[in-house]
């Protein structure tokens, strides 16, 4: 069977979506260490905690380390948080200007073609999925994924700084709810992290490389 190299991602994909693996990483790191200082983030009753998110062992493990170490927290978090915006707005510009978003962004005919990718990905539908640079799902997800990055832009402002802030504290329904929307959008994160790596794993190596060279290896027609 002959092969040919199709081109799959563009350069500035590729660096604004590795850039983002690592601040990405790292800010959530660096959340869990601000966390650490108020774990509200509880289920109890009268008085006693049946849940928390965080367990006190999870902080104590000698592996990581996390407790006492907010002012180092704050100090990643906050720095890269400005890295992590910069990338985001001169990624989404890229995605405009070059035309990508056509590719991405969902239409009405998405969301019939999301379940019958969500039935193969379970192995109820047999036939296999039209061709194209990205399936229905994947385009809910990674236009979803942005809309994310935008909340958690402007939630970490509500939250950095609510008195400067305050009409956008007050937009996001108060200091609490933004607080929880942010933390919400960071375990966001984590699940489709999780999901997308099982479904690049999934995919195989042929579609890890596209986004590491930029090319496909696909069979000639």
């Amino acid at each position: 069977m002959a092969w040919q190299l199709i081109r799959k991602h563009s350069l500035p994909t590729r660096v604004f979506h590795w850039i983002n693996v690592v601040v990405l990483s790292i800010m959530i790191w660096s959340g869990i260490l601000i966390y650490w200082a108020h774990d509200v983030y509880k289920i109890e009753i009268l008085g006693i905690t049946l849940f928390s998110f965080f367990p006190t062992w999870f902080y104590e493990n000698p592996l990581w380390s996390l407790d006492h170490r907010l002012a180092q927290g704050m100090a990643w978090h906050f720095a890269f948080a400005w890295i992590f915006a910069i990338n985001g707005i001169l990624y989404f510009i890229h995605w405009c200007w070059s035309g990508e978003w056509r590719e991405m962004v969902p239409t009405l005919r998405s969301f019939p073609d999301a379940f019958q990718v969500v039935l193969h990905d379970l192995g109820i539908r047999k036939e296999p999925l039209p061709p194209g640079k990205f399936n229905a799902a994947q385009k809910f997800a990674y236009c979803g994924v942005i809309l994310m990055g935008l909340g958690s832009l402007l939630t970490g402002l509500a939250i950095y700084k609510p008195t400067q802030w305050a009409g956008l504290v007050t937009l996001m329904g108060g200091y609490p709810t933004a607080r929880l929307v942010h933390f919400a959008l960071t375990i966001g994160y984590v699940g489709f992290v999780f999901i997308h790596l099982s479904q690049v794993a999934r995919a195989g190596w042929n579609n890890f490389r596209s986004m590491v060279i930029g090319v496909e290896l696909v069979p000639k027609d």
